[in-house]
């Protein structure tokens, strides 16, 4: 059941990390096997989507890092290599950033979206959404406070792109 529902959708996801389609598919299906080893042994209340989503991210960064290894660089390539690696950062801080905000609850995560990358006032919100402003600023105070949570590990990364 949790292969047809998610295996699409997470072939997808590994696209993001790895261009090739079939390699993709077998980043998800080594994911899925693995899965099915360790079910006996996970804890009842798993989440099984974010466990699936975090488990082929990081199977999809170490094929990438694996292929850098066997990869024999002349001095010319490596900053070809460095604006790939950071592209890659990036692009791992935007779907954790997009992760981060899907986890929201649903009035948490609206009111957050109007806000953040719709641009829209307080105000606003609260008159688009029928509620009040004071609803609208804890619901954004609890959206950001989760949000630093989920985000804490990649801050330093953030940091460090910005510097750069």
């Amino acid at each position: 059941m949790l292969f047809k529902e998610h295996f699409k959708a997470l072939t997808g996801f590994a696209q993001k990390f790895l261009p090739d389609h079939d390699e993709a598919k077998g980043v998800v299906h080594e994911v899925f096997v693995l899965l099915w080893e360790k079910f006996d042994n996970l804890e009842e209340d798993t989440n099984h989507r974010s466990y699936l989503y975090t488990a082929v991210r990081n199977r999809c960064l170490n094929v990438i890092r694996d292929k850098k290894k066997l990869v024999q660089l002349n001095p010319a390539h490596n900053e070809i290599i460095e604006d790939n690696h950071d592209h890659l950062e990036v692009k791992e801080l935007e779907i954790e950033i997009a992760m981060a905000i899907d986890s929201l609850p649903e009035k948490c995560r609206e009111v957050f979206e109007k806000s953040r990358l719709e641009g829209l006032k307080y105000g606003e919100i609260a008159e688009k959404m029928n509620i009040s402003v004071k609803t609208v600023e804890a619901q954004m105070s609890k959206a950001l406070k989760i949000m630093r949570e989920h985000l804490a590990e990649f801050l330093s990364l953030l940091f460090f792109l910005i510097l750069k």
